[in-house]
């Protein structure tokens, strides 16, 4: 329930303060007063749209606070923890604040919050009816919760929604695995056809240099043969006319030692020349190897080529530069080349929970149905009964289900039908009148007090177009629901408003420097007596009309204690 509301700078409000007790509380003023504004205010704690209109004179921002004790409600207490809030043992700080620039910052406690967190959470503290709250009816989803919290199917349509939410998430993680499985299997296929691959290719690390420099000699063997070839032909004498290099070398140590025969040292010299000779005939030997080696004949250049493009090929299919980097694939598809077993498993375990979970859910649906079917008429009959106190003695009401989609709620609609001769009963939204879905709407909230754990409710100005006797026993529907719940009536009719058990004035008051200020305060006895009769004769208040208020208020408050 409501327990406080602090208003600052709101429009014409510079500054509220006002407890509410339990039960009703009727709310009244003259028009004009400012019964909406204060209404308006409430709306901003529900998170309603705000811009910097709402601002007053004394300030850059408008601040509105509610202070809620709701301690047995398990569904608000679960949205609390799921925004991780600090519950409180049920006792609520919610605050709005709206600056100038249009911005407006939302805090339960002294957390912030987004605005979709505070509408969830404010539709658990407040429900406002208003003349055009009719358009509710509309809403599949409220003519089923109405129904079901009448027959009680709280606990079995909670089941049901879990069960459809374990379903639907059964379904995704099916899917998604599924689609993976399925993604896995062609990578499979595809990578190890890269895998043989690069197996066959029996890759060796440096063998790209390698093979490069090979390709590199053989490309260009006739010219190295030929320069080779001169080379030896240097050492050897084979051009004509040439004296070959071995032969004077050999001559050259013989006239050393012979010239040793006579000078110290000389044959040390003789030695290194023979070193020398030693050491040429071996580098003209590799010199023929070479020769040997870069023989462009027999296919050796075709090979290495071969080898090359196959080289070049897997190292741009796999997007790397060297044999280094295939080796490091080829061992990590190795590595990664297991069975797919475990998904298999998962598929098949998946599939069986969502055929088991879709029985149980169409179980819970169908004893739903049952549930829903069973109550029906007798929803219906409560429901025109009502109807009937309200002036509508002819008014038939009644409950259709409709088969739908399976949902969280199961597999029934539920459409409202009306007539207010009892004949022809019709979609309650296409044949009553404002008056009579008015009442409709009445009778409805009045049969969900008494079978579900609702919010403050804040009825305005439900009463606009009835008098005398309905309207007494609106004021009286209104006052049996108030013993359930916390119900704020703003009302003009003396019939309802002599109901309350507290009773709130909003007013208008024009400051000594012309400023139009609205204020709300609690009135009782005498005050409450003469705002009786003002709403009873209007702005000119008579003996009678003071008298008649009084009887008024007595009989209330008497029916009310023998109730």
């Amino acid at each position: 329930m409501l327990r406080s509301l602090q208003v600052r700078n709101y429009v014409l409000i510079d500054s509220l303060d006002i407890e509410f007790p339990a039960g009703l509380v009727i709310i009244t003023g003259q028009t004009g007063a400012g019964k909406s504004i204060l209404l308006g205010a409430i709306s901003l704690l529900m998170g309603a749209k705000a811009d910097s209109s709402v601002i007053g004179e004394n300030g850059d921002t408008c601040v509105v606070e509610g202070e809620f004790d709701c301690p047995g409600d398990a569904l608000l207490k679960n949205i609390f923890e799921e925004a991780d809030l600090d519950w409180d043992g049920g006792r609520i700080l919610v605050r709005r604040v709206v600056s100038r620039s249009g911005r407006s910052r939302s805090f339960v406690g002294d957390e912030p919050v987004s605005k979709d967190v505070l509408q969830d959470i404010a539709g658990r503290l407040i429900d406002i009816h208003s003349q055009h709250e009719n358009l509710i009816l509309n809403d599949a989803s409220f003519r089923l919760g109405v129904l079901d919290a009448f027959a009680g199917n709280g606990t079995l349509r909670e089941e049901c929604a879990a069960t459809w939410k374990s379903l639907s998430a059964a379904k995704k993680e099916l899917e998604e695995l599924s689609s993976k499985l399925e993604r896995l299997q062609g990578e499979q296929d595809f990578n190890s056809a890269a895998l043989r691959q690069l197996q066959d290719a029996s890759l060796k690390e440096g063998e790209l240099e390698e093979l490069e420099a090979e390709q590199k000699a053989l490309a260009n063997a006739e010219e190295i043969r030929e320069n080779l070839m001169q080379a030896s032909q240097l050492y050897d004498g084979d051009a004509e006319g040439q004296l070959p290099v071995s032969s004077a070398l050999k001559d050259a140590q013989r006239l050393v030692y012979k010239a040793g025969n006579y000078l110290p040292g000389a044959n040390e010299l003789g030695d290194r020349l023979e070193s020398v000779r030693t050491e040429l005939r071996d580098i003209f030997s590799d010199l023929e190897s070479f020769v040997s080696d870069t023989d462009p004949s027999g296919g050796r250049l075709e090979a290495v080529e071969e080898r090359l493009s196959l080289l070049y090929g897997l190292i741009t299919k796999h997007h790397v530069r060297t044999v280094e980097e295939l080796i490091a694939i080829r061992d990590s598809l190795a590595g990664e080349a297991g069975d797919l077993s475990f998904l298999e498993d998962e598929v098949l375990r998946l599939e069986k929970e969502v055929k088991e979970l879709g029985l149980k859910l169409g179980r819970l649906s169908d004893e739903l149905h049952a549930a829903r079917e069973k109550s029906a008429d007798e929803f219906a009959a409560k429901i025109t009964e009502s109807l009937h106190s309200l002036s509508l003695e002819q008014a038939v009401f009644g409950v259709e289900l409709l088969p739908v989609n399976q949902g969280p709620s199961g597999c029934d609609g539920v459409e409202f039908t009306f007539s207010a001769t009892g004949s022809n009963p019709q979609d309650v939204r296409k044949v009553s009148s404002g008056g009579e879905m008015s009442r409709i709407m009445l009778s409805i909230k009045d049969m969900m007090a008494r079978f579900t754990a609702m919010p403050t409710l804040i009825f305005d100005e439900i009463d606009s177009g009835i008098s005398g006797s309905v309207a007494d026993n609106v004021g009286s529907m209104i006052c049996r629901m108030g013993e359930d719940m916390q119900v704020l009536t703003i009302t003009h009719l003396p019939q309802v408003a002599a109901k309350g058990e507290a009773h709130l004035l909003v007013s208008k008051e024009i400051t000594s420097g012309g400023k139009a200020v609205t204020t709300i305060r609690k009135i009782e006895g005498s005050e409450r007596v003469m705002e009786l009769a003002r709403m009873l004769s209007g702005a000119s208040v008579t003996k009678e009309a003071m008298a008649n208020a009084e009887s008024l208020l007595q009989s209330s408050q008497t029916r009310k204690r023998h109730a």
